[in-house]
């Protein structure tokens, strides 16, 4: 492997999950929650779908970012309505890659662009504040539960 591949393949530390949220039907209030029954269909309870966004993910770290964008403090993980917030690992270094969150697997695919609804939440500028913030969508590679505080890591660790 080059250099450049090995580097970009490695992490300094696992990531852990702070949060986690489920979207029981659209534009329905969501649902915070301690443990998710991740299936091939996204978490149980939540309006997901099979595929390659059957689970959504943003990293802990994009909230205080996105809050300074729009003048205020760290935003609510619900105002995004993301299902897993991630805390300690970088989710970009990971685009298409297998990560191991919980019991589950999961294959991040593409980016979680911000939609509509984030200037009706946060007001004029919002969509602005979350683009390129927005998280990740992932496809479910195995089920498995997952809980506040699992650690979150890929699936594929590079040997130093």
């Amino acid at each position: 492997m080059s250099q450049l591949k090995n580097m970009i393949a490695r992490w300094a530390q696992p990531g852990v999950v702070t949060w986690l949220g489920l979207r029981p039907a659209r534009r329905a209030r969501m649902h915070v929650v301690q443990e998710a029954q991740i299936g091939l269909d996204g978490l149980a309870g939540d309006r997901s779908r099979a595929g390659k966004r059957a689970v959504t993910l943003i990293q802990a770290e994009h909230l205080p970012a996105i809050g300074a964008y729009l003048g205020r403090d760290a935003v609510d993980p619900m105002d995004l309505r993301r299902n897993i917030v991630i805390s300690g690992l970088n989710l970009a270094s990971l685009k298409d890659r297998q990560i191991a969150i919980g019991d589950a697997v999961l294959h991040l695919s593409v980016i979680c662009a911000p939609c509509s609804r984030m200037e009706e939440t946060f007001g004029c500028g919002g969509y602005a504040a979350v683009r390129g913030h927005g998280g990740w969508c992932a496809e479910v590679i195995t089920p498995g539960v997952v809980r506040i505080g699992d650690p979150v890591c890929p699936v594929d660790r590079v040997a130093d």
